[in-house]
């Protein structure tokens, strides 16, 4: 599944980068961004009143722009009080120059301040709004991509920038192999206890109750794990994995996820959603898509959540953050209405055996795939 913009904006900026020229600002987009970029629209909003400012947030689209381009940009910058704008575009002249003068006519007017528009090919850039000769030639000024002050500074702060968009992709696959293997046999053993604990079961609203108590106690030790440098093993991941189709406690789950919590969140969530078995991913990417959101980190939250509607195109956190990212709505505007975990037991009441039925419908045995033939 695509969007038209891939990777929408968050009002949460990649800490601590010093930007002081516009090579900068080059070196400093793919660690904003989490990778290099191609074929792509950046946009940088910025705070603070000329010539200084703090980056605030950091929008990209796809080259070229889809028909609704730019539209819902402006009211973001305005509502996130953005006064400075920088914009980047990454390719040929041809596939850049349309969408530079889009930026440029939007703004027009807006009371937002326009730094600059530059154009990046390869180890050159050129600005739309500089046509003096000896800082901007025509033939392009030279950059570093790859290393520099910046990337010094970004290192240093534990930031990455892959190669490019479908590194990151990449990172997020599925794991293969004996890691596979092994996921899968635990996956098997967990299911077959907890489908024998479901069938022997006297009392259904008693065994809710217990395997929510259950799964929510492991939702904090794993985040609990993952903050301190930890990993579950295959068993633990799958039973979690299990206890996150009950709505109660991927809601658990949901509600601590918190600027202080953030990074252990996406280390354990991407953890999760690689090694799952497929059916059981949608919770742990939707997730790791809500984390990585609320980081700043909108490529991989974008990224997480095609993961989860590929396996349920109907799965209703990962639909909601997606309408999100693309209306550009920045996290807090998802933050102020969630409620406490305390407020989620007075909403939802005492556990009930209705609660389970999505984990049991995962518990039922995969139809197994159609065979190929040898020709």
């Amino acid at each position: 599944m695509t969007t038209d913009a891939s990777d929408r904006g968050s009002p949460l900026a990649r800490p601590g980068l010093l930007l002081r020229s516009t090579q900068d600002v080059l070196g400093a987009v793919p660690y904003l961004l989490g990778f290099h970029p191609a074929d792509s629209l950046v946009l940088i909003g910025l705070k603070g009143e000329p010539p200084r400012g703090s980056v605030h947030l950091t929008v990209r689209w796809d080259l070229p722009l889809a028909a609704a381009g730019l539209s819902r940009i402006l009211p973001l910058l305005r509502k996130e009080e953005v006064t400075q704008v920088i914009a980047v575009g990454y390719g040929p002249g041809p596939l850049v120059t349309p969408a530079a003068d889009a930026v440029i006519e939007l703004l027009r007017g807006s009371g937002i301040a326009v730094l600059d528009v530059l154009r990046a090919e390869e180890d050159l850039y050129w600005s739309y709004l500089c046509s003096l000769a000896e800082c901007c030639p025509p033939s392009g000024t030279p950059y570093d991509r790859e290393a520099g002050p910046i990337a010094a500074q970004a290192t240093v702060h534990g930031l990455v920038a892959l190669p490019d968009r479908a590194a990151l992709e990449r990172s997020l696959a599925p794991a293969g192999g004996a890691e596979r293997a092994s996921m899968r046999r635990a996956t098997a053993r967990v299911a077959a206890e907890l489908r024998g604990r479901i069938a022997g079961c006297a009392d259904a609203d008693g065994l809710a109750a217990e395997l929510v108590a259950d799964g929510v106690a492991r939702v904090h030790a794993a985040i609990g794990t993952y903050a301190s440098g930890g990993r579950l093993d295959d068993e633990e991941a799958a039973r979690l994995g299990l206890d996150l189709a009950v709505i109660r406690i991927r809601d658990e789950a949901w509600t601590l996820i918190t600027d202080d919590t953030c990074d252990a969140h996406v280390r354990l969530w991407r953890d999760l959603t690689r090694r799952l078995e497929p059916r059981f991913v949608p919770p742990a990417a939707s997730l790791l898509g809500m984390a990585a959101w609320r980081g700043g980190d909108c490529a991989l939250a974008g990224i997480a959540l095609v993961r989860a509607h590929d396996v349920d195109p109907g799965y209703s956190m990962a639909n909601l953050l997606m309408q999100a990212l693309r209306h550009l709505l920045p996290p807090h505007a998802l933050r102020e209405r969630m409620p406490s975990p305390e407020e989620l037991d007075q909403e939802m009441g005492g556990a009930r055996a209705a609660w389970l039925l999505p984990m049991i419908v995962l518990l039922e045995e995969p139809r197994p795939g159609p065979v190929a033939l040898a020709g």
